[in-house]
């Protein structure tokens, strides 16, 4: 029998946790690999246009925002860990079909298939997060995933650089179905989730139709104000990243024309500025607020962004790695902060319903965003495009450092007790 999660201080004393967390790690830790190899594979060896370029994250974002919602009703209603298990297993099989793939036009439906199938993974891992977590530990457990996300990024494109000057981008293909069936297994090792843990519907609310739950989750988002407000900020913020989130292999296409591996430095050193960000807050959650932490993370991404798109062909590779490190601190900053607030103010039985729409909203940006900057991207050349989108993102920033405290409803004193009582959780794990 599995520990219960209400035994000990610490995550690391919840088995069923430690389990579910390697298996998202292992995931991770494979997406990665995949998402550089991808962008290498189109960017460097089929030498694809910015446009092309742009409709990779299209692709990818079309099933979120047909399914998203849906899924997020799913989670709430079915198996969690059956369903994260089928997404791994088939998200396996599709990534190696991936390497059939002769061309752009065989390789973008591949990619929208399998996006579909990951769709539910999101809200079922954060559903489930939720449910066998403690209360106090939330600010934790987003911490941890937070690590999961950034520090694959430090591993993930350090090896899958090291590949690529070895190895093809097929590689890292590979390793990312391999990966994924290890998260497969993980899953498959937990036999039983702890009584209590993952709460069990009544009789009533197992006939509720799924329709029903669905505007429910909407209801529940547009009356609750912070949850709102913090989803329309996101929305803003991810409008300006997403127009030239995948032309970075433009951008240093122009930089370094032959140096494929500078694109995984840059992504390694953004996760090497996540990691240590997360942990530096971790010990300081007292006494840094949701608005610095939200309003200071757009604020670096945009000037490291701003500052990518200053760098000239022949650069020192160390402002590379400093802007990567900025960009990363600023993710760090803003994404734990992000999913913890909506974990927390969100109830359980609603948890798999608000992260589906959060993957809803924020996947619809992925549609018109990349595309834009595509065409902007072919018409003034990456280098303009990304001083542009880097300086809004730096005002929207400095707006969320103004108006934050209003938007979020902020009380210092409940809020401090609240974030000190988490973050001691995570102080537990000494890893800082």
């Amino acid at each position: 029998m599995e520990a219960s999660p209400k035994q000990g201080t610490s995550l690391l004393h919840n088995k069923v946790y430690v389990r579910i967390y390697s298996a998202f790690a292992t995931a991770s830790f494979g997406d990665w690999f995949d998402s550089l190899a991808i962008q290498v594979l189109v960017g460097y060896r089929w030498q694809v246009s910015p446009l092309m370029l742009a409709m990779i994250p299209v692709a990818i974002a079309l099933p979120s925002i047909l399914l998203g919602s849906v899924a997020g009703v799913a989670a709430d209603r079915l198996n969690k860990l059956k369903l994260m298990r089928v997404c791994d297993l088939l998200t396996a099989v599709l990534t190696l079909v991936l390497l059939l793939a002769p061309n752009m036009f065989w390789l973008l439906p591949l990619l929208s298939l399998r996006s579909a199938i990951s769709t539910v993974n999101v809200p079922a891992q954060q559903s489930l997060t939720r449910s066998i977590v403690r209360e106090d530990q939330l600010l934790q457990a987003s911490s941890l995933n937070g690590l999961v996300n950034q520090g694959s990024k430090i591993a993930g494109p350090l090896l899958g650089g090291l590949a690529l000057t070895f190895l093809t981008p097929q590689w890292c293909i590979v390793l990312n179905a391999m990966l994924r069936g290890c998260s497969y297994l993980l899953l498959l090792s937990v036999r039983n989730i702890p009584a209590g843990s993952e709460p069990v519907p009544q009789a009533a609310e197992e006939q509720i139709p799924l329709r029903t739950m669905w505007k429910e989750g909407w209801g529940f988002m547009l009356r609750t104000r912070i949850l709102l407000n913090m989803m329309v900020y996101g929305l803003l913020g991810a409008l300006a990243i997403q127009v030239i989130d995948f032309q970075f292999t433009s951008l240093f296409r122009v930089y370094s024309p032959t140096g494929e591996a500078v694109l995984g430095w840059m992504v390694a050193a953004s996760g090497v500025g996540a990691v240590l960000t997360i942990l530096l807050l971790s010990k300081l959650s007292s006494a840094v607020s949701y608005t610095w932490r939200l309003g200071m993370g757009y604020m670096l991404i945009g000037l490291s962004v701003a500052g990518l798109g200053l760098l000239q062909p022949g650069a020192p590779v160390i402002w590379v790695l400093l802007l990567g490190f900025i960009l990363g601190a600023g993710n760090g900053a803003f994404a734990v902060a992000f999913n913890y607030m909506l974990q927390k103010e969100t109830p359980p039985h609603m948890t798999g319903r608000v992260f589906g729409i959060q993957n809803t909203v924020l996947s619809a940006v992925m549609i018109l965003a990349p595309l834009l900057g595509g065409l902007l991207v072919g018409l003034a050349g990456p280098g303009r495009i990304f001083l542009i989108f880097g300086l809004i993102q730096t005002a929207l920033g400095l707006a969320g450092l103004i108006f934050g405290r209003a938007l979020w409803q902020e009380k210092r004193e409940v809020k401090a007790s609240r974030m000190e009582q988490a973050g001691e959780g995570l102080g537990g794990l000494k890893w800082s």
